[in-house]
């Protein structure tokens, strides 16, 4: 079984044109981990100063590996906190009505 982390990324001050242009690169990344189930969720702050990233793995190496593989970590600071559990809602498909 795996462990799970929550990582909260401090994301720069300031915008440069050079970070904003690793983001596209960045979703990328993130899509593929979603989609590989290294990550569980991944949430931006509305202020978009952190990120908060539910991640699944062996160990905290693991993880501090994984976030190497971040285009945008260059720029940013993350805390690794390992978790006794996550819940999260379930998404389901809707329920049909025949009427």
């Amino acid at each position: 079984m795996f462990n799970q982390y929550m990582v909260e990324i401090e994301l720069p001050g300031v915008f440069t044109a050079e970070f904003a242009s690793l983001i596209p690169a960045q979703r990328a990344r993130i899509n593929m981990l979603i989609h590989d189930g290294n990550i569980k969720s991944y949430t931006l702050a509305l202020d978009r100063s952190r990120l908060w990233v539910v991640m699944v793995g062996d160990d905290e190496s693991k993880i501090e590996h994984i976030l190497d593989s971040f285009p945008i970590m260059p720029y940013c600071q993350a805390n690794i906190h390992e978790l006794m559990f996550h819940d999260s809602a379930v998404h389901e498909m809707p329920r049909i009505s025949l009427n």
